[in-house]
């Protein structure tokens, strides 16, 4: 269980969280929403220790991680599919998916089945470099490389943003999945709500650097929460 506890979190003089709780519970989707610039990627570093907190505690399995670094953070299996996707644009896509086994020992550093079984078009595509795949393609390759890392805690920043509609569908089906496999938990930051609603056991919206709603998805509010996501 992932617990993030009254964190505070600075950008030189500029605080840009304040206070901020919320739990994920293996084999469930906690997600966070919110407009653009209310922290929820700010939350999504300093819980995989890409930025350091100002105040508050982070505790994974019941250890105190809050000042452990990111590659630290990694080697316990904390994962993180960022924002824009981050592969590497002259690696192929196999080579993409071998940089997950960094934090892995010797004997796990093979890329699973699963990848492949959830995006089977990256197995056609392994000696395709990474930067022409197309931006679906992209996301599913980044997923992928998180997926070789064994996580324990998966963290998904906005997988949906700039993706076609089936590709969406299949990320959505992939995330399902890795949820009903019940040996991760799972952060996904959404924006585009009817994809969170369906998938999430759980909500944490964000205004302003705060929590202002969460809870189980049957207890919150449809057009409470939506009035927080329209600008």
């Amino acid at each position: 269980m992932l617990t993030v506890d009254a964190i505070d979190l600075h950008y030189g003089a500029a605080q840009a969280l304040k206070q901020v709780s919320l739990t994920a519970k293996t084999g469930e989707i906690t997600c966070v929403m919110g407009r653009n610039g209310v922290g929820k990627t700010s939350t999504l570093r300093a819980i995989a220790g890409q930025h350091p907190v100002s105040r508050g505690s982070i505790h994974w399995e019941g250890t105190d991680i809050t000042r452990l670094s990111a590659f630290q953070r990694a080697r316990r299996g904390i994962s993180i599919v960022p924002q824009g996707r981050d592969i590497f644009p002259l690696l192929s896509v196999k080579e993409n998916l071998e940089t997950g086994f960094a934090p892995l020992p010797r004997k796990d550093r093979f890329v699973p089945d699963t990848v492949f079984e959830l995006f089977p078009v990256l197995k056609d595509m392994l000696s395709r470099r990474g930067g022409d795949l197309s931006g679906g393609q992209q996301q599913q390759l980044a997923i992928g490389r998180a997926i070789v890392m064994r996580p324990r805690l998966l963290i998904l920043d906005e997988p949906t943003e700039g993706i076609q509609p089936s590709i969406i569908k299949d990320i959505g089906r992939a995330i399902a999945f890795l949820r009903e496999s019940g040996d991760m938990a799972i952060v996904l930051v959404e924006q585009y709500f009817e994809f969170a609603r369906d998938l999430a056991d759980s909500f944490a919206v964000m205004d302003r650097g705060e929590v202002v709603l969460a809870g189980a998805r049957d207890t919150l509010d449809e057009q409470e929460v939506r009035a927080h996501l329209t600008v």
